[in-house]
């Protein structure tokens, strides 16, 4: 009977140290596995991406029907809630936009603006919410009254209106005071076109406290960056330091025996070379 080679032996025990001392390599070996959070993210992050494609190729005009423009003209409020006289400012929102007038400065209780903002009126947006604060040094503004005012139909048939509008707070409903404001309609939108041709979605505004004046406005960038040239700036032209030479300093130091050299050369460089104006200094340095 003939024996088996002895290099096929070797090879058997070979294969059988190999599964002793490294076992069966499971199936995903060196694959790098993702958690479920990360998977939801990764998901997110597309459902993000795909949000702002259709944002970013949704046409302006079919979002926006034209211009609105408020004036805010003046107010009459029933009550002074401050230690002194009120500093009042307007807060207006409409659709997803907000606007703020200047502060009026111990406006009080018949503060004046005559602010006009000029605003996008988004479609299906018929309302105007006007909040009025006292803005506040050390604290946060105080929310002093607030309304919401429907546009009416005349504006929206190209009339000016002009009205006084009732305002709600904590004397009650419609028992605050009362807001001026005159209102225009355009059909034609603001020029604000879109590098791509079409105008950019409305960006969301995002409030972050402010303890200065309350809740300050951020608005977000537009989604598709823009490209601004800027020119750069002037060479600097190189100045050459003037020197003193030592037959100068020399002379310059028998003149002033108890003046220092190196005051010497720094009233020298403030004179930019000029000897005469450094012995000038000189002189008044030692009356």
């Amino acid at each position: 009977m003939a024996c088996p080679p002895e290099n096929s032996e070797k090879d058997k025990n070979a294969e059988r140290r190999k599964r002793v001392f490294v076992g069966q390599l499971p199936s995903d070996f060196l694959r790098i596995s993702e958690t479920s959070q990360q998977q939801q993210e990764a998901a997110d992050q597309q459902t993000a991406l795909a949000l702002q494609q259709q944002l970013v190729g949704m046409q302006y005009t079919q979002r926006n029907a034209g211009r609105l423009s408020i004036t805010v003209a003046q107010a009459k409020l029933v009550k002074n809630y401050g230690m002194t006289r009120m500093d009042p400012y307007v807060r207006l929102r409409v659709g997803h936009n907000v606007y703020e007038t200047h502060t009026d400065p111990s406006g009080g209780k018949n503060p004046r603006w005559n602010k006009v903002v000029q605003c996008l009126l988004p479609q299906g947006v018929n309302t105007i919410h006007v909040e009025i604060f006292d803005e506040c040094s050390f604290t946060m503004d105080e929310l002093i009254a607030w309304a919401h005012i429907t546009i009416p139909p005349a504006v929206m048939n190209g009339e000016t209106h002009e009205d006084w509008f009732p305002l709600n707070g904590k004397q009650g409903d419609g028992k605050e005071g009362m807001l001026n404001l005159v209102l225009s309609y355009s059909n034609v939108p603001i020029p604000n076109v879109h590098p791509y041709g079409m105008y950019p979605p409305v960006p969301p505004v995002v409030m972050v406290p402010n303890a200065s004046r309350g809740p300050a406005l951020l608005e977000s960038m537009s989604y598709t960056p823009v490209s601004v040239y800027t020119a750069p700036p002037p060479p600097v032209p190189c100045v050459v330091e003037p020197q003193l030479s030592e037959q100068d300093l020399k002379q310059i130091q028998e003149m002033f025996p108890n003046m220092d050299k190196e005051v010497i050369k720094s009233v020298f460089e403030a004179n930019r070379g000029n000897k005469d104006g450094t012995i000038n200094s000189l002189l008044q340095m030692n009356e």
